[in-house]
């Protein structure tokens, strides 16, 4: 019996169970693949969805998507570059990344003329909306004062304390540090008539030197304009006077056209040796505003700055002149008058006289005028 005949029955049970196992093996893997491969498309399906807030679809860095959320408050100092203003708003969570708003800001011109300020933005902007945010400076958070020509200085501290957020104490204790605050060595260390009138805008936290800085900064401009000092020179005059006439012209004339013409009749009663006797300066000396007329006790109050009693300039200014004040002190008008009295408050008519006569008419007037008038 032939060995092989006997083995050839097995042999073919034997690579059937082979093929078997082979071709269960293989469905095996197949299955084992596509549950992979069906777990790796459901990882990258959820996974884009989970970070599609952040991803750009077009490769480039990662973004936020919309508005945002939230507020966030983010300062641009002056000089920032877009590169750094990038990183502030990445840092604070207000874009996803630093590349994502330099990318936006390379589309937009209006990027490089994005001011210094304080803005409110959103969390998790989109860079593109932190970029429009910024390019309007209209979006800064600024707290915006006026200031009102002719304020004392008592006045004018109360309207930057409120503007500002400062506290009058805080700004008088920043005033007695004339170096910090910018005042001209002229001021003699006081501050009254040195904070210009003007319209100020101040950042959220601003301190209260930064505030009167502010103030006196703006003085030294406008006193750089109208060459305070050498009009003053030129008048033998010196800065702190001029800036004392202005202060007078500023509060007793209301219109321009008179501006220069009160400014000559103090010259002109100064260089005759007569006592200026300006209500204003009596005014300033008892703390009284508003009044027309002062009383013949106020009058005879004892202060430098009380011109019936005191000969010459008061010490220093009464009030906070603008700049045409300055101007008209600096340039006053051709004429010989030593009088003047506005004769109708609503207008501002001011009239002009050379004798005491002619005053006296012209006093006649004001009574008269306030005989029909509440405004006396």
């Amino acid at each position: 019996m032939s060995q092989l005949g006997l083995g050839t029955p097995d042999t073919r049970a034997s690579t059937r169970q082979v093929r078997r196992r082979r071709g269960h093996s293989a469905l095996a893997t197949f299955i084992a693949l596509a549950v992979v491969v069906g777990l790796i498309g459901a990882a990258a399906y959820f996974g884009r969805n989970a970070l599609s807030g952040i991803l750009p679809d077009g490769g480039g860095p990662e973004d936020f998507a919309g508005p945002g959320t939230g507020a966030v408050s983010v300062q641009v100092a002056a000089g920032d570059s877009v590169t750094t203003i990038g990183a502030t708003l990445a840092d604070a969570g207000v874009v996803a990344t630093q590349d994502a708003f330099i990318d936006a800001a390379a589309g937009n011109p209006a990027a490089i003329g994005i001011q210094p300020g304080t803005y409110e933005l959103r969390l998790e902007m989109s860079a593109a909306g932190a970029l429009a945010v910024l390019v309007d400076a209209a979006n800064r958070l600024v707290e915006l004062v006026t200031l009102p020509e002719g304020l004392r200085l008592e006045e004018a501290l109360t309207r930057l304390a409120t503007g500002a957020g400062v506290t009058v104490p805080e700004l008088e204790a920043a005033a007695a540090d004339a170096a910090t605050i910018g005042l001209p060595a002229y001021a003699g260390g006081k501050l009254e008539g040195f904070i210009f009138p003007a319209t100020y805008e101040f950042e959220p936290d601003a301190t209260a030197a930064e505030v009167l800085t502010a103030t006196v900064t703006r003085f030294g401009q406008a006193a750089t304009d109208v060459s305070l000092e050498a009009g003053a020179s030129a008048l033998q005059i010196s800065p702190l006077e001029a800036v004392t006439v202005a202060s007078i012209v500023e509060a007793e004339a209301s219109r321009a056209e008179d501006r220069p013409r009160v400014a000559r009749v103090i010259f002109n009663r100064l260089a005759a040796g007569m006592r200026l006797q300006m209500d204003s300066t009596v005014h300033y000396a008892v703390g009284t505003a508003g009044d027309v007329f002062t009383t013949d006790e106020e009058r005879e109050i004892d202060s430098p700055y009380n011109t019936y009693r005191a000969a010459g300039l008061p010490p220093g200014p009464i009030g906070s002149p603008g700049e045409e004040a300055m101007i008209a002190a600096l340039a006053p008008a051709a004429g010989d008058w030593r009088y003047f009295v506005t004769v109708n408050l609503d207008t501002g008519e001011t009239r002009f006289a050379r004798t005491p006569e002619e005053h006296q008419a012209n006093v006649t007037l004001l009574q008269q005028y306030c005989q029909d008038s509440d405004l006396c």
